[in-house]
């Protein structure tokens, strides 16, 4: 089994919780993270949030006392060929849950990324500037911006290279590619912090019940690239001696940062610690073995 984190069960308490984007990696996550509170789970085809009049009513019939805003078009070049889309999903989107969030009193958790910064040598903290390079990065960054206008109590909760309970994710599709051709190739010059889908869920689940408002970036310690992440996944996996090439400058529709180290500040000044991105992989394998 996977271990959480949670807090001791002697100080929870149930919670009205509405979850956007429930049907994605870090909305599973959620719900098995969060199974003992009253979940409210939206996400397309049954709720539109691009929909302001409709997303505010179905909101404030449930009542929640707080909303996971995951919902977002995260496909980096796909934000790029279809700007237009992006925007209303990402940038729309999250202006309507905002307002919902403000006329039915719940506090706002927003998901936001590493990529609202250009990538530096030297870690990134909190309140460092951002600087995207990428439109996805860009509409993520009109998010955090929108949520801290127009909400009164508001977590944003940035993340990175997130993996979880989807067969599209990065570690499912080394060990499909591995098993379909005779060699793959990855590159070593994209540097980032792998974090498994149930390690932020974990980590969200404590900040909640709090609560401490403001900037958090809940990413796995440490950093690899995506050589060495594909390089560890082979070895957990037991697949011996396969021929993983490393290799640079992979052509892309957007532009991304090459190396993006976070810092974990605000969220260790009120104990919610993240595991090193080896040992978070470790325990995915563990989790996917138990299923």
């Amino acid at each position: 089994m996977y271990e959480i984190a949670l807090i001791p069960e002697g100080n929870v308490r149930t919670m009205r919780i509405a979850i956007t984007g429930a049907k994605g990696q870090l909305g599973h996550a959620l719900q098995a993270v969060l199974i003992n509170d009253d979940l409210l789970l939206l996400d397309l085809p049954e709720y539109d949030i691009t929909n302001l009049d409709a997303i505010v009513s179905t909101l404030t019939d449930f009542g929640p006392e707080v909303i996971i805003h995951g919902a977002a078009i995260t496909n980096v070049d796909g934000c790029e060929a279809d700007r237009d889309l992006a925007f209303r999903v990402n940038v729309v989107g999250t202006r309507n849950i905002a307002v919902a969030a403000q006329q039915v009193a719940a506090s706002l958790v927003y998901i936001s990324t590493d990529y609202v910064f250009p990538g530096r040598d030297e870690p990134y903290g909190e309140y460092d500037a951002c600087q995207p390079l990428s439109y996805y990065g860009l509409t993520k960054w009109y998010g955090e911006q929108i949520v801290r206008d127009l909400c009164s109590r508001f977590y944003i909760a940035r993340t990175a290279w997130l993996y979880g309970d989807s067969p599209r994710n990065f570690c499912e599709t080394v060990l499909r590619l591995a098993a379909e051709r005779d060699h793959i190739s990855m590159v070593t010059d994209e540097v980032g912090s792998p974090t498994h889908a149930m390690d932020l869920a974990a980590a969200l689940d404590r900040l909640i019940r709090m609560p401490a408002y403001g900037i958090y970036q809940f990413s796995s310690e440490g950093t690899c690239s995506r050589y060495e992440w594909a390089q560890e996944i082979l070895k957990l996996a037991g697949v011996e001696g396969y021929d993983l090439r490393p290799s640079s400058n992979y052509q892309r529709a957007a532009r991304v940062p090459t190396h993006v180290d976070m810092l974990n500040q605000m969220g260790a000044a009120v104990g919610i610690e993240m595991p090193d991105w080896r040992q978070a992989l470790v325990n995915y394998f563990a989790w996917r073995a138990a299923r």
